[in-house]
């Protein structure tokens, strides 16, 4: 927005980025936004790692090899990156096309109208200022969503994600590796960032010990986990840990119309994908893609957001969908589950393209009933 003329203010919180378990990797549909709105040549001059290969494993069994380069309509793989470093490349590109930056500084207050304003406190001041339009992307836990009148939904409690900074995996680093124990209702996921650094993920059901996988004691818990679920030993015989562990609950918390009297909200704050299926950066480049689109096309910014927010219900709501299968089919515990693995499960294996394309296609991907009874097995 600022290359286009527009006068931008970023208020960042924090003094310097820290490593976090956040989202690290995009899906080729989330590579393509990036590409849109013209950040991933930055990305890949700095701190982007493509992986051009994403490996499916069930027990000893290697399921599938996908060349996502030749097998997306869009010919580009996974990006992986350091959260942090990407943070700081894109804040750095964004003062360099001539948005002011204030850092550490906070909003302390939000005030929707016409014009909303925000009330900024930045090295022991505070300062009220008007816009034309406030953009929050402050996170699955938003303060402004409140703030704006805007009410959050939220899934019931599923699964929960643990992840971690890893070095000396002996894996190769072009490639996403995920490891699938479907009867557990469990998957391990790593994501290769370049220098010898993978950022491992479990994906489980909060029961017993597996409740909380969180802190540097629970380091040889969370190897002892993935290996439980199936992964195999020598991936990890020469791990070491090199960032912070956590866990959190995956359940999708979203805002129908995530717009309301100049406070429009992108990113998490607008849409929580559940973290477990990998969609939640590339869901917020395809936010901002839509809000900068409809805001350029028009004079009339209130109604650019209205435009944004009704697009966002759309393509949130067919993505969530999509999930929503995809957790019911391959996560979901029980007699019925089983079932329906029974007879979904060796049809997928003999044609892959019966499941909605999620890494390349993402929420344009078919959702539709006849889409769902393909998936299932059921036509």
């Amino acid at each position: 927005m600022a290359e286009h003329g527009a006068r931008i203010l970023i208020v960042e919180r924090e003094r310097e980025f820290r490593d976090r378990v956040r989202g690290e990797g995009m899906h080729p549909w989330g590579v393509v936004e990036a590409e849109r709105v013209g950040i991933l040549k930055p990305l890949l001059d700095t701190c982007g790692w493509p992986a051009r290969w994403w490996n499916i494993y069930a027990g000893p069994n290697l399921l599938l090899r996908r060349d996502l380069v030749a097998t997306s309509a869009s010919s580009v793989g996974a990006l992986n990156f350091c959260h942090p470093a990407m943070q700081q490349v894109l804040l750095d590109a964004a003062a360099a096309a001539g948005a002011e930056i204030r850092r550490p500084a906070e909003v302390v207050e939000l005030f929707p109208g016409a014009p909303p304003a925000v009330t900024v406190r930045s090295h022991g001041r505070q300062e009220r200022l008007e816009a034309r339009l406030v953009v929050a992307a402050d996170g699955r836990t938003s303060r402004a969503r409140a703030c704006a009148g805007l009410s959050a939904q939220r899934d019931p409690e599923c699964l929960a994600i643990a992840g971690v900074l890893h070095a000396g995996l002996s894996l190769p680093e072009d490639t996403v590796q995920m490891w699938a124990n479907w009867s557990r209702g469990e998957a391990v996921i790593i994501f290769p960032q370049g220098g010898g650094r993978f950022r491992s993920y479990l994906l489980y059901r909060r029961q017993g010990s597996l409740r909380a996988l969180t802190g540097d004691r629970h380091a040889a818990d969370f190897l002892a986990a993935c290996t439980a679920a199936g992964a195999p030993p020598e991936w990890f015989a020469s791990a070491e840990t090199i960032g912070p562990l956590a866990s959190f609950d995956a359940a999708d918390r979203w805002v129908d119309h995530p717009y309301r009297a100049g406070v429009v909200l992108i990113g998490d704050a607008a849409a929580a994908s559940d973290p477990c299926f990998g969609c939640g950066l590339s869901l917020t480049l395809r936010d901002v893609r839509v809000l900068r689109d409809r805001l350029l096309a028009t004079a009339d910014w209130d109604a650019a957001a209205h435009a944004y927010a009704d697009e966002h219900d759309r393509y949130y709501g067919a993505l969530r969908t999509i999930i929503r299968w995809m957790r019911e089919l391959y996560f979901e515990r029980g007699p019925e589950a089983d079932a329906r693995r029974a007879r979904a499960l060796p049809r997928l294996a003999r044609d892959p393209e019966r499941a909605p394309d999620l890494r390349a296609a993402g929420p344009d991907a078919p959702s539709d009933e006849v889409a769902r009874r393909r998936f299932f097995g059921e036509e």
